[in-house]
């Protein structure tokens, strides 16, 4: 019977700074499902025993980050997880967490725009990993020097974006001081063939001397300044026109009446 059970199909490993999660098709009907990851080098391990899910989380089972595992996807049914007969299985593609983890974004802490530099601060990743304290290890305890990050920034409201790396959790970048930046980051794995670059950071802005020119462009200040010019110039010329139909009305009414 349980060479009839159906087996998993499009297998996949999803992986953000190292929180590694198994997913495949179909849902089950009848019988479960049970995973085994087998590394190179390590003992096989079960994970999600006897289950009707079709994802499991063997995030902890992965802690030799740089092994290579395979998933073998069995499909079970009760009464036969103590037989000695192998149930059918699936195979999934190799996954090495070093080599294949995205990196996830990057949390910018701090940045600030003083004078012609641009200075920000930022936060490694956490991965699910502790310490024997307990406190959770970031990508840069795995990855060490391994591991750099790129700011992309450009002036607001412009196009020509340039960018720059670092390997500390710091940037300083040489700006115009009149102008207002925007940017974001993300982490970067040079030796990589694949998954080189991790998920961007959100884009942020300063907000050093904005003015009206800035905010709205030069089109609503060259309309601003021909409004202005408008209003002085019929301040000036409206009292001109009114005094001198002022004195032509007093010269009119000085003249004699004629046949008087």
């Amino acid at each position: 019977g349980n060479a009839e059970l159906p087996t998993a199909v499009n297998i996949t490993w999803s992986s953000i700074n190292f929180k590694t999660i198994l997913q495949w098709q179909p849902k089950p009907s009848g019988y479960f499902y049970t995973v085994e990851i087998i590394g190179q080098t390590t003992d096989t391990k079960r994970k999600c025993i006897l289950t009707r899910e079709t994802e499991c989380d063997v995030t902890d089972v992965l802690r030799n980050v740089k092994e290579t595992y395979t998933a073998h996807i069995l499909s079970v049914t009760p009464s036969t997880m103590d037989n000695f007969e192998e149930p059918p299985f699936a195979v999934s593609e190799k996954f090495t967490p070093y080599s294949q983890t995205v990196l996830g974004k990057p949390e910018i802490q701090n940045y600030t725009q003083k004078g012609s530099k641009l200075n920000i601060v930022f936060q490694d990743p956490l991965t699910p990993y502790k310490f024997p304290n307990g406190s959770f290890q970031s990508i840069r305890d795995i990855f060490q020097h391994d591991l750099e990050y790129k700011l992309y920034y450009w002036k607001d409201q412009s196009s020509g974006k340039k960018d720059v790396t670092t390997k500390s959790n710091t940037f300083e970048v040489s700006v115009d001081s009149a102008k207002n930046y925007c940017f974001y980051m993300q982490g970067v794995i040079p030796s990589r063939t694949e998954n080189r670059n991790g998920q961007e950071s959100m884009v942020l802005c300063t907000s050093v001397g904005r003015n009206i020119l800035d905010e709205y462009g030069a089109e609503v200040f060259i309309i601003i300044a021909v409004i202005a010019i408008a209003v002085i110039t019929l301040a000036i010329v409206l009292p001109v026109i009114l005094c001198k139909r002022k004195k032509a009305k007093a010269a009119r009414e000085k003249e004699p009446l004629n046949g008087v």
